[in-house]
């Protein structure tokens, strides 16, 4: 069992009976489906699972028949039953309907029990936060991390640094073509055709996915979002940039982290650091081969920067942490975190050539900061800090 915390956390709650719909929300082949299954094989309880991860949308019927079937598995059952919706953001009015069911069986007290399947942000997009208000806990599931990587597949670091955390891409890395074909078809061409482009307004889809492409071939760097738009040549906005940027990040890709400050104003303002969530989305596309890769010292320190970018924002999904960079004039602090008034900053050493220096002391004398961490050079080894998420370097 390599995703144990989230399995026994969904199987917890579903064994409580809490009467709230449980929501497993991430990106797409980060294990979600597998993990349910566990979760049904654990449960010992009657069960029914449907998905609704098809090209063309469902409409609200394909819920009210699934929800009966898991009606009748509870009423045949003196425990109850388990239904579980998956890719439930692709039905048309999916939440209205789940609302008048979820009601109508909580009034009935039916023992059903709910879990819904697919990505948070999307599925908040579609109705999860304002139908369904006070009636869904979410449970969430970010990409893989290296030490999950390392027990299920026995890599080492240098691998979990090129080819990412993807679990069903593992099996292919003897085969590179294979391997980017998988990544680039399986996950990227579907998750931004199908999760996002289906599913989401986008009136400018080519710049949505120039937007991608760029932020990965950018992936460690703060790239003004004006120079985005002549890089781009779109003669868009630059908050149209952020609202891709955002639904990107929604459908587990790329991120663009804000610049760090006590001012939500100037944090919503500032240039943003470009971040892949997992370094697999560059590397696939890249035309560089692993030994190419840890032949040229840019490039890996990039890739190094990435995981650990990447680590840290995956290990605080669904937290009240939040993941940052600060930079004045030639200083800069890779990453910030920040846990209430807690904050830790991360200077990394990959090897990558910088054309700015070190900002960790000019950042401790303008804000309060409980830690001052390095990472690789003669700080914490590499392998060391990715095997632990971002939480543990904000503990006391």
């Amino acid at each position: 069992m390599i995703r144990r915390a989230l399995h026994d956390t969904l199987l917890r709650r579903v064994r409580e009976r809490r009467r709230f719909l449980q929501v497993l929300a991430g990106p797409r082949q980060v294990g979600k489906t597998t993990l349910i299954h566990q979760v049904i094989e654990d449960l010992e309880l009657p069960s029914h699972y449907a998905s609704a991860d098809e090209p063309t949308l469902r409409d609200r019927t394909w819920i009210e028949q699934q929800w009966d079937l898991g009606r009748l598995k509870a009423r045949g059952s003196k425990r109850g039953a388990l239904l579980v919706l998956d890719e439930v953001q692709k039905v048309t009015d999916w939440a209205n309907a789940v609302k008048l069911l979820w009601d109508a069986d909580s009034r009935a007290k039916v023992m059903l029990a709910v879990v819904l399947l697919g990505s948070a942000p999307l599925l908040f997009q579609s109705g999860l936060s304002e139908s369904l208000a006070g009636r869904f806990e979410i449970v969430a599931a970010p990409h893989w991390s290296f030490a999950e990587i390392r027990e299920a597949f026995g890599w080492n670091l240098e691998q979990y640094v090129y080819y990412g955390a993807y679990p069903g891409a593992a099996p292919l890395i003897e085969e590179p073509q294979r391997w980017r074909r998988y990544i680039v078809d399986s996950l990227i061409e579907t998750t931004i055709s199908r999760d996002i482009l289906l599913l989401t307004r986008v009136d400018k889809p080519a710049l949505l996915r120039r937007l991608f492409h760029l932020t990965c071939e950018y992936s460690g760097q703060i790239l003004p979002y004006q120079k985005m738009l002549g890089q781009l040549q779109d003669a868009g906005n630059t908050v149209t940039l952020s609202h891709y940027l955002a639904l990107l990040q929604g459908a587990g890709m790329v991120a663009g982290l804000p610049k760090y400050s006590l001012g939500q104003v100037r944090r919503r303002g500032s240039s943003p650091k470009l971040q892949v969530l997992n370094t697999a989305l560059v590397t696939a596309q890249a035309g560089t081969s692993f030994e190419e890769a840890r032949q040229n010292g840019d490039f890996w320190g990039r890739l190094v920067e990435s995981a650990v970018g990447a680590l840290l924002l995956n290990s605080t999904t669904g937290t009240n942490t939040e993941i940052s960079y600060w930079r004045e004039r030639n200083q800069e602090v890779d990453f910030v975190l920040r846990k209430g008034k807690a904050a830790v900053a991360v200077e990394v050493k990959s090897g990558r050539r910088k054309d700015v220096l070190s900002g960790t002391e000019a950042f401790s004398r303008q804000f309060h900061i409980r830690r001052k961490l390095l990472v690789g050079g003669q700080g914490i080894p590499l392998e060391e800090f990715l095997l632990q998420p971002a939480g543990y370097w904000l503990q006391s």
